[in-house]
């Protein structure tokens, strides 16, 4: 509508990446990750430009190609109004590599053995101000470039590569509604006490310089809650969702994100799942077992190959009648923890398929690649899903299996997965370092009673089909209007 105000949305990563073809051309392909595909619903949902990194050369070329500012660029059929921003290249690898990934990641997801890890030093704290606050006030500028003329714009911005930059708008611009969702989850004031006491400082004054803060739940929405109360001594109402910041209201809320099912429907009938289907269903034996990862420490892959491991040594009937297929992106390989991990994810599966294969059986299926058609015919077939993250904002997998899933599919789901506030009373639930209880978990799964099988997916799906992405949208834009209009919700509880 012509009446609303403008809207930019605001990420690391954007929905549009450059590279060239064959031709030499510039062609726009599809941003990876979660947060792009949550965020390509609300754009077709709303007109709203998206100001993102520019993540490659061809990416710079683009931007330049249309004089450094916004531009319109297709992408699976959907049109989108894209501003990406150049960096030093040196700045952005401090921001990412050193800042984002790992120490804020780690932190938030609990990912740091303290006795050992880490020792922060002067080329931590050069990272953060040359590095992570640089790129940050390269988005912010971004913005305030392009809403220079719109005294009435609404800002959106997005996960944990920016959390510096609502200081910088609010400062140039005070009277700018700005809202910012986090989409990992967010931890208790301890794990926080390892940051510098001025980086910690401003980093939570940069996250109180929006009007809202979002989270995926309630759980997260508490800890920040409590995060401000003991590292800032602000003055929290936990029951309004709010915290004083310089004298303003800042509200916290959280919006579970849900999926898309008529989208999955979709893509379930395109001729590349079919093929794989056709495939998993030739070679696979009574039980199948999956699960769809990147192979990032956060998601406990080496826990849930040693419960497998420990399942096959317990329950040796099932050798040679189960498969589980574990289909892994390679993940932040530039980053030493992350190469080591998968490293070790291959020569653990290398020793479990030694131990338990046959001449023509192997236990673990490891796929290391990144194929959406694939992973949706896994989802379609499996007897099991294994989702045991050490910790997750949200993880959509946890959704996506079991909506797609055709045989009575059971879940195992980690406890500490945002997910799980939604869907755990349907699940397997597993405390994801209980390697001995998720063995169990399996062997429940797998001799589980139809009726009961049926049951759980039922009421599964029922739970993923009740909400879309539009319904998340939806109550975001409604608090974004309530707070610019003056009025004090309370939330939800």
């Amino acid at each position: 509508m012509s009446d609303e105000p403008k809207l930019v949305l605001v990420s690391n990563r954007g929905p549009a990446t450059f590279e060239r073809s064959e031709a030499g051309e510039l062609v726009a392909k599809r941003g990876g990750g979660g947060l792009v595909t949550a965020l390509t619903g609300l754009v077709e949902h709303r007109d709203a430009l998206w100001v993102a990194s520019a993540m490659s050369p061809e990416d710079v070329e683009a931007s330049k190609e249309h004089g450094g500012r916004g531009f319109d660029c297709q992408v699976d059929d959907i049109t989108y109004n894209v501003r990406l921003v150049e960096s030093d290249p040196d700045a952005y690898d401090l921001f990412y590599n050193q800042i984002a990934n790992p120490l804020l990641w780690f932190i938030q997801h609990y990912l740091w053995d303290l006795s050992n890890a880490p020792n922060i030093r002067r080329e931590d704290v050069h990272a953060f101000e040359d590095g992570y606050r640089v790129v940050n006030e390269d988005m912010a500028r971004a913005v305030l470039e392009e809403i220079e003329d719109d005294e009435d714009a609404v800002v959106m911005l997005h996960d944990y590569h920016l959390y510096t930059a609502p200081r910088v708008l609010r400062q140039q611009r005070p009277e700018l509604t700005l809202h910012h969702f986090i989409h990992i989850p967010w931890t208790q004031p301890d794990a926080w006490r390892v940051l510098p006491t001025a980086m910690r400082a401003e980093i939570y004054a940069g996250l109180l310089s929006n009007d809202i803060i979002g989270f995926h739940t309630e759980a997260y929405r508490r800890n920040f809650a409590l995060c401000c109360r003991e590292l800032f001594d602000l003055e929290v109402d936990e029951d309004a969702g709010t915290v004083i910041f310089e004298e303003r209201e800042v509200w916290i809320r959280h919006y579970p994100l849900p999926i898309s099912a008529k989208t999955f429907a979709r893509s379930a009938q395109r001729p590349g799942v079919r093929e794989h289907e056709r495939e998993i269903l030739r070679r696979r034996r009574d039980y199948l077992i999956v699960r769809v990862d990147r192979a990032d420490l956060s998601k406990n892959v080496l826990r849930g190959f040693e419960a497998f491991d420990l399942f096959l040594q317990q329950h040796p009937e099932f050798l040679e009648k189960v498969t589980f297929i574990a289909q892994l992106v390679p993940s932040r390989q530039d980053v030493p923890q992350y190469a080591d991990y998968l490293k070790r994810i291959d020569s653990l599966v290398a020793a479990v398929n030694h131990r338990h294969g046959t001449t023509d059986w192997m236990p673990i299926d490891l796929k290391l690649r990144e194929n959406l058609d694939e992973a949706i015919a896994s989802y379609k077939h499996y007897d099991l899903m294994i989702v045991n993250a050490v910790f997750d904002g949200m993880n959509l997998v946890a959704k996506e299996g079991p909506l797609m899933n055709e045989r009575a599919g059971v879940s195992l789901l980690s406890e500490n997965t945002g997910a799980h506030e939604e869907l755990g009373e349907y699940t397997l639930s597993v405390n994801p370092f209980d390697i001995q209880e998720q063995a169990d978990g399996i062997y429940r799964a797998l001799t589980m009673s139809w009726e009961e099988r049926d049951r759980r997916a039922a009421d599964l799906k029922e739970a993923l089909t009740a909400r879309d992405p539009g319904d998340w949208i939806d109550d975001q834009l409604r608090d974004i209007e309530a707070k610019r209009g003056g009025s004090r919700t309370v939330v939800e509880t």
